[in-house]
């Protein structure tokens, strides 16, 4: 089918990011979010990287203002029901999408592919709750979605093959690179590296060595663009803890179990950049 226009739920981190690249790309985009204030939060911060993007000379001011005139808030999921395709991108947490997607299967015509951003969380547990499994796949992208080149594109064993090649050449249409896995704990990319950033935490835990030597030895000695506990506290830490502790309860291998010091800096509310602090402080 052809994708014209789309849907995203939730305008956060990785939702205004997929709404920015999709409008980008010439896709009518309409997003919800759970009121107001959240739409005009996620809206505004937009409209901050856009206007970076036109102080640096990479766009044209008539671009930033087409790019704008493309994009719509809402809090009604109703307005989903004229997309062709609706991504979820809401928090790293199995219930909360499944009662989203239920909701759209309801909201959304019979032929509106619903996809999910998530970066751990079963795919097929989420299809399983609407009465489309075979129009339902992840389109899990990475952070920051404006830079990053790759999304995943998740596979169930009931996502039909019209609907996997449909998802690859959206991905592609965003000037991005699509990489096909089965829904399997981690998918491709968090099963390789979910392991190597938890070993850093541990790393600090058990002082072995400083979060600035641990970085350090990531960027100058593997050439790394980021330090993992840097990039930990960019991903959110709370959300790359939920995301390790679905993997260590589908594969009970315990590479994948969030260390204890992990799970109080999300209890104490150091969840990273977000939050102002996590294993670095910002301002």
């Amino acid at each position: 089918m052809q994708i014209r226009k789309i849907g995203v739920v939730g305008c956060g981190l990785m939702g205004s990011g997929i709404i920015q690249v999709c409008a980008q790309s010439g896709y009518l985009v309409v997003f919800s979010e759970a009121n107001d204030e959240l739409m005009h939060k996620g809206l505004n911060s937009i409209i901050s990287r856009l206007f970076k993007d036109l102080e640096k000379g990479k766009l044209a001011s008539a671009d930033k203002d087409a790019i704008l005139g493309r994009i719509k808030g809402t809090t009604a999921t109703e307005e989903f029901s004229g997309c062709d395709l609706v991504i979820e991108a809401a928090t790293e947490n199995i219930d909360v999408k499944k009662k989203i997607f239920s909701g759209l299967d309801r909201a959304c015509p019979d032929d509106t592919i619903l996809a999910t951003n998530t970066s751990g969380q079963s795919v097929t547990d989420i299809a399983m709750v609407t009465g489309r499994p075979d129009k339902v796949l992840g389109l899990h992208f990475f952070n920051p979605v404006p830079v990053m080149k790759l999304v995943e594109v998740i596979k169930t064993i009931a996502t039909s093959e019209a609907t996997v090649k449909t998802g690859a050449e959206f991905v592609v249409s965003l000037g991005k690179t699509p990489a096909v896995s089965q829904d399997s704990p981690g998918f491709i990319v968090n099963r390789l590296f979910t392991p190597y950033l938890l070993d850093a935490v541990r790393m600090l835990e058990d002082g072995k060595a400083t979060r600035e030597d641990i970085d350090n030895a990531a960027t100058l000695g593997m050439n790394h663009p980021m330090g993992p506990l840097r990039l930990l506290d960019l991903i959110g830490i709370d959300s790359f803890s939920a995301g390790a502790s679905a993997m260590y309860e589908e594969l009970k291998d315990p590479r994948f179990a969030p260390p204890t010091l992990m799970k109080k800096m999300v209890a104490a509310g150091w969840l990273g950049r977000k939050s102002g602090k996590g294993f670095y402080e910002y301002t």
